[in-house]
């Protein structure tokens, strides 16, 4: 799985809501975005489930980053907005995810598990906060 648009405009909306000192509610970062508001929104809330960001209800309400952004890992957010772990092929070490069913005798199988894992740890370690510098 390549990551999708809802990794970009996850990684985009939290980048306006990290620069902004009130909360940003759904509606204006469609519009300051260009984005799909509805696609957006469900996107928004991922991320508050996540608890990555925080909803603030009323008037004034809209949503805020959770934590510092050097404390949120880019592998959290592509997880709550892609709704799985970030993969870089159909096929991975676990059996269920490899399309021929044949992950014990595939060739290349401890290759890309390796090649994922290298992937994974550099996700987890790269935050919001780096990419935003």
């Amino acid at each position: 799985m390549l990551l999708t648009r809802a990794s970009e405009y996850a990684l985009l909306s939290l980048s306006k809501i990290e620069q902004s000192d009130v909360p940003i509610g759904a509606q204006q970062l469609a519009l300051e975005l260009g984005l799909p508001k509805s696609f957006l929104a469900k996107i928004l809330q991922n991320l508050a489930k996540s608890e990555i960001l925080e909803s603030k209800k009323g008037v004034n309400g809209g949503f805020i980053l959770t934590k510092d952004a050097n404390n949120i890992s880019i592998y959290s957010i592509i997880l709550a907005a892609e709704g799985k772990a970030p993969a870089i092929f159909d096929c991975t070490q676990y059996l269920e995810s490899c399309p021929n069913g044949s992950i014990g005798v595939c060739a290349i199988s401890p290759f890309l598990a390796k090649f994922q894992s290298k992937i994974d740890s550099f996700l987890y370690d790269l935050t919001l906060g780096d990419i935003l510098k």
